[in-house]
């Protein structure tokens, strides 16, 4: 007789659970900023800031808690100033290149 195995459980995946040190910040933001999407680039922004804590980057760069979920929420359209504020609040800089 064969035992039936269980159903495998999944969860779902968060990046921010990777997100523990600058380096692997800076690498996803990299890898991000590559695919020229505004949409992928709050989510990632979003990612992180979970990673660090909403609150404490909310507070960081001067916005209200909810002003930030509402800046990096799919679909958003941030005004360019905040998008820095929260970059640098996340300790990130955007650099630019030769393509």
């Amino acid at each position: 007789m064969t035992k039936a195995l269980a159903p495998m459980k999944l969860i779902e995946f968060d990046a921010a659970r990777y997100l523990n040190d600058d380096e692997a910040i800076a690498e996803y933001m990299t890898a991000v900023l590559e695919t020229n999407d505004p949409d992928l680039l709050l989510l990632a922004l979003s990612d992180v800031a979970r990673a660090k804590g909403m609150a404490q980057v909310a507070k960081d760069a001067g916005l209200g808690r909810e002003s930030l979920y509402k800046a990096l929420a799919p679909g958003a359209k941030p005004r360019f100033d905040t998008v820095m504020k929260v970059a640098r609040a996340l300790g990130v800089k955007f650099t630019a290149q030769p393509v």
